[in-house]
């Protein structure tokens, strides 16, 4: 149990998320979304909006509570439980609203982040093109300048509530001779600018979210509207990206920590060969293996959860997050549904529900290839940082090199670290 590593507000907030997701989500709406008669969760969003439970890390004044990272993740574990749909819906107005808070004018967290948060508008966010989706900054999106407005030409697919929005945080090619990490810029569009939904995915998972191929065509939009600087995009990504992929490790540890507590009390119940089937090791260590990776990646979630509550560089660490939550969470319900068998790939439990959700959480967000491509550049430059730091340097492509790499590695190794 994580609660030693609590605070007393914070397993308040826990428990105050779950009494939540218990006893005001009503189990029919996520049949619905499922089963693709509801496009939305409309009434899910302004249940949590009344609750003050949206963008717990926001000041006040705009709608949140303050808080921090930590408290954030550990009501998106909570409301993880109920799936990815839904999870998703929760976590938007954090993913946007972080970069409106850190980069928008006050005129547009007025306009977008505190109806947002009070549950009155939603956002939806463009990032994915059809040419592209890890290579994000290869959009080929345009935003061009005339007068005092942009004119915005270009297309976004799998947009998470694209059918129920009513704005969106859209990236665009601003400057067409600039390295691609310097062309981008963050717009807010509001859907009846000219918006068009040109299709709606039929998804194997995340179902009742309204993911959608949205289309602008000569939207016209005020430069008030420009998030942040001008070919700043690159920035406002960044922040957006903190919990966009907290959120997907967190979510995803939700779902397998509700699927891996459904296969033991299954396991307890179900009996062959004379005995529940708990008894045997071929079930009993998998629940024991599940266990223990989602505890271990609960603790890169909240590790990365603190590094960002102190604001400094987490890039590294929220990758190591995404990557190992999402990856134990669909573990831990693989497992569940062969401990279940047969009865688990039916409807019968929500565990074949929870694993097509589970199985996107590796993918959006970043991939966890692109996860793990970070994770490594941010480790070689920080041991190439340190070498360089104290003027270490281990030939090995020189005759003898052998002898200088036993020498560096037979020293104490103590003293090539920073005090």
């Amino acid at each position: 149990m994580f609660d030693v590593l609590l605070s007393a507000d914070e397993k308040k907030l826990r428990d105050e998320v779950r009494a939540f997701v218990r006893d005001k989500v009503d189990p029919n709406l996520i049949v619905a979304m499922d089963s693709r008669e509801k496009e939305y969760p409309h009434e899910f969003i302004k249940a949590a909006a009344k609750a003050n439970l949206l963008g717990l890390r926001f000041p006040k004044e705009y709608g949140g509570r303050g808080l921090g990272w930590v408290s954030e993740m550990l009501a998106v574990e909570e409301v993880g439980v109920l799936g990815i749909a839904l999870g998703c819906a929760y976590s938007l107005p954090s993913i946007i609203g972080e970069g409106i808070d850190k980069y928008g004018s006050e005129a547009q967290k007025r306009e977008y982040l505190l109806p947002t948060l009070k549950g009155e508008k939603i956002c939806g966010e463009g990032l994915t093109e059809p040419r592209g989706g890890s290579d994000f900054f290869g959009t080929n999106t345009t935003a061009i300048r005339k007068g005092e407005s942009f004119f915005i030409n270009g297309e976004k697919r799998f947009v998470a509530g694209g059918v129920g929005a009513d704005y969106f945080l859209i990236y665009a090619k601003t400057d067409f001779e600039a390295p691609p990490h310097k062309s981008l810029s963050a717009f807010l569009i509001d859907r009846d600018a000219g918006v068009k939904v040109e299709e709606e995915y039929e998804l194997m998972g995340c179902r009742g979210m309204g993911a959608a191929r949205i289309l602008m065509s000569d939207v016209e939009i005020p430069e008030s509207n420009l998030v942040g600087e001008l070919n700043g995009g690159n920035d406002v990504f960044n922040a957006m990206m903190v919990p966009e992929r907290l959120t997907s490790g967190a979510g995803a540890i939700g779902m397998g920590q509700v699927a891996i507590e459904l296969a033991a009390r299954y396991a307890d119940k179900r009996e062959a060969f004379g005995r529940p089937i708990r008894r045997f090791e071929a079930v009993s260590f998998k629940v024991a293996d599940c266990v223990t990776e989602l505890d271990a990646a609960r603790g890169l979630v909240y590790r990365a959860a603190n590094v960002a509550d102190t604001g400094a560089w987490c890039r590294k660490e929220v990758s190591q997050a995404k990557v190992y939550g999402t990856e134990a969470g669909f573990r831990a319900v693989h497992e569940a549904m062969q401990i279940l068998g047969g009865i688990g790939y039916t409807d019968v439990y929500p565990i074949e529900r929870l694993y097509r959700d589970a199985r996107l959480a590796t993918i959006w967000t970043g991939s966890n290839e692109v996860q793990r491509l970070i994770v490594q550049n941010e480790i070689f430059k920080e041991i190439l940082s340190l070498d360089r730091t104290l003027k270490r340097d281990i030939e090995l492509d020189t005759p003898g090199a052998h002898k200088t790499e036993e020498k560096v590695y037979s020293e104490d190794p103590t003293k090539y670290y920073p005090k």
